[in-house]
């Protein structure tokens, strides 16, 4: 049988250099007769900091669309992966790469019921069984259709930055499920080093606009940060 993985790992592997400067030049772009190279000589730290947060006070985040920033994302599961729609990305292939002994992801909640902890296990060891057995008979892109959503997968992720302004409103906001909001809080985390003004006000709109936008699915938490006014 697989085995539950431990931990996400999550890296940045690389990102365009000095985002906030391309950023900053490519709104001063619009508004200046000097061709880019010379707006980024004369950008300075505080005039590029300043530029940044105008644009995103102003809403005018097209500037923003050209930097990306490009993760590493191994041990989640494939339940995840199917809500990285904000990516362009590249995933490791159930049809090319046998799943032979495939890691898991075991959900909080079933890990807190011994007995439906019990029945997780016995099905992961169910369908690696049966796996097996089909991989003799069918090709590999056919045995995949009994693999399940704990499966782990391994990606490659490239946003832009107003993508990642998008992934990080909706997937650390406390609706989100809870695989990909601990995703996207250690992707926060990574830009955040090489990009703080770019994301200082990145997060849930209850934290950055002082709303929340989830109606009668609200977690409750704007209430909370109200209460701290």
């Amino acid at each position: 049988m697989g085995r539950e993985t431990k931990t996400m790992q999550v890296e940045l592997i690389q990102n365009t250099p000095n985002p906030e400067k391309v950023v900053a030049a490519a709104a001063r772009l619009c508004y200046s007769s000097d061709p880019v190279p010379e707006l980024l000589e004369h950008l300075d730290d505080e005039r590029v900091a300043s530029f940044v947060r105008k644009l995103r006070e102003m809403g005018h985040l097209s500037p923003f669309e050209h930097v990306s920033f490009q993760f590493s994302i191994d041990g989640v599961s494939r339940a995840l992966s199917h809500q990285l729609v904000y990516a362009s990305y590249s995933q490791r292939s159930q049809r090319y790469v046998e799943e032979k002994g495939f890691d898991f992801v075991i959900p909080p909640s079933v890990k807190r019921s011994p007995e439906a902890l019990g029945r997780f296990e016995s099905v992961m060891a169910r369908l690696q069984e049966d796996y097996q057995e089909l991989l003799k008979s069918v090709p590999a892109e056919d045995a995949r259709y009994v693999l399940p959503n704990a499966c782990t997968t391994s990606l490659m992720a490239t946003f832009n930055a107003r993508s990642l302004l998008n992934f990080f409103e909706h997937r650390t906001c406390l609706r989100a499920q809870w695989e990909i909001r601990a995703l996207a809080e250690k992707m926060l985390g990574l830009v955040r080093v090489v990009a703080p003004n770019l994301f200082s006000e990145a997060g849930p709109t209850c934290i950055t606009q002082g709303i929340c936008r989830q109606g009668k699915y609200s977690c409750g938490r704007i209430k909370t940060l109200e209460g701290k006014k």
